[in-house]
């Protein structure tokens, strides 16, 4: 079942006059639900890889979701490595392209969210894994034993969400400083009012930067 909710933003207004950038924007997202067999092409031999690996399918997999033709696997944080080493060594997912973090706050539980993208580039195939922890709880297993190339994206998406990537090798910061306070792309992190030491001011947040009445 799909879910819908409001997403709100600075940016993307149309039609209002505003044309500063910050018109604050609303818009309603739709969340796809899980969907059902048969997904289509290479899509059901993924699947049919990992039921026969996982018997208990749901204690893998949380979801299967199809959208926009492309597939995503919700795993569960404790199944993430051994799916993954299915996936590379099985259906040759030789390669990890990123790890991007995503934060939800109204997501209950389940706030922040990681997704990996994997190519094969034997069978030019495409696929997303989703994993999701709660905010009070950040710990995943890394995937660096598996594909070494999620070394820096692991350190980013910890360095940006805060989200602990166990077992990673040097899970450092990699874009701010080693000090620096908080998550900057958390959506609860506050925008502008950094000082500006070589200049003695600060910058105030963006939605007060400037207006147009």
């Amino acid at each position: 079942m799909n879910t819908t909710s409001d997403q709100r933003g600075l940016f993307g207004v149309s039609g209002s006059g505003d044309t500063s950038g910050y018109g604050g924007l609303v818009r309603t997202k739709v969340s796809p639900g899980s969907s059902e067999r048969p997904y289509g092409g290479y899509f059901d031999d993924v699947a049919d890889s990992l039921e026969r690996a996982f018997p208990e399918f749901n204690e893998a997999i949380e979801k299967v979701v199809i959208d926009r033709d492309q597939l995503t696997l919700h795993i569960r944080p404790k199944k993430l490595v051994e799916v993954a080493k299915i996936l590379r060594d099985e259906l040759i997912f030789e390669m990890c392209l990123g790890a991007t973090g995503v934060h939800y706050p109204s997501d209950t539980g389940r706030e922040l969210h990681v997704v990996y993208q994997l190519l094969s580039i034997t069978k030019n195939q495409r696929l997303n894994l989703e994993i999701s922890v709660p905010a009070a709880a950040p710990h995943l297993p890394s995937l660096t034993g598996v594909w070494a190339s999620t070394n820096w994206h692991e350190r980013e998406a910890f360095d940006m969400f805060g989200i602990v990537f166990d077992d990673h090798p040097g899970l450092t910061r990699i874009l701010m400083p080693d000090d620096w306070p908080g998550h900057p792309q958390l959506k609860d992190y506050p925008l502008g009012g950094v000082p500006v030491e070589y200049k003695g001011a600060t910058v105030p947040p963006a939605d007060e930067r400037r207006a147009y009445r």
